[in-house]
């Protein structure tokens, strides 16, 4: 699993690459970590590169949904494929993480006023 970021106008956009099972949630949770929780974020992790997303994976990205959220940040999905997607609404965490196609639409969202709702 690789993980990539970069920042424009103000969100963090976090370019996820391989399979985010066991080992690639492993691989990336410090880092992943460290970019998200240490002050306000407004993030979008970007999916499109990642080509198999297992349980782990689900909670290292909804655990880091929460650490964001508890600093007054946002933290939404972007672009994933397919089959990443279906299980994305299959497990209902679009509920709480929305997911975007459009990238320009997700540093929107994301870098949206925070909100309690």
């Amino acid at each position: 699993m690789e993980l990539t970021y970069d920042d424009v106008n103000g969100v963090r956009t976090i370019r996820l690459k391989g399979r985010l099972d066991l080992d690639g949630a492993a691989a990336i949770e410090m880092k992943l970590t460290s970019l998200i929780v240490t002050q306000q974020m407004f993030v979008v992790v970007d999916l499109s590169a990642v080509d198999f997303l297992a349980s782990m994976g689900l909670a290292t990205l909804v655990r880091s949904a929460r650490a964001v959220r508890l600093r007054k940040g946002n933290m939404v999905l972007f672009n994933p494929i397919p089959s990443v997607r279906q299980v994305i609404a299959s497990t209902r965490i679009d509920q709480v993480l929305p997911v975007y196609m459009d990238l320009d639409e997700a540093r929107r969202v994301a870098a949206a006023p925070f909100s309690d709702a």
